[in-house]
């Protein structure tokens, strides 16, 4: 997934240009956790420059290319369905809402340039 995404798989220690952005997703009024490891493939010893450690909502940029990723990278890295409609299969009332600001172009919200994204969706 991580190629698919665009990016460059980078070893498990890149741990340069390190930021955090918290990220919570709501579909049809329940909270939805995002999974620990999403972006790290342990048994290549690579991670993608955004993933994340824990079930926390924090999603981790580290490595190269930090100040690249976006948004819909991250949703192609954890293989899930992400567009400027949907949220997985939840195509109603997308909204995304990145430091207070209501986004435009979900799919291009760079994660470096932001600290709390909030997705809410209905299927």
């Amino acid at each position: 997934y991580i190629t698919a995404a665009g990016l460059e798989p980078q070893p498990l220690s890149s741990k340069g240009n390190s930021s955090v952005v918290n990220l919570k997703i709501t579909v049809d009024g329940v909270p939805v956790e995002v999974p620990a490891y999403v972006g790290i493939d342990r048994l290549r010893a690579v991670q993608a420059p955004a993933h994340t450690h824990d079930a926390s909502g924090q999603i981790w940029l580290e490595g190269r290319e930090t100040d690249a990723v976006t948004l819909g990278q991250f949703f192609t890295v954890w293989g899930v369905r992400f567009d400027d409609r949907c949220l997985g299969s939840a195509c109603r009332g997308l909204r995304v809402i990145v430091d207070g600001e209501v986004s435009p172009a979900p799919t291009e919200v760079g994660l470096a340039d932001s600290r709390i994204i909030e997705i809410t969706a209905s299927s």
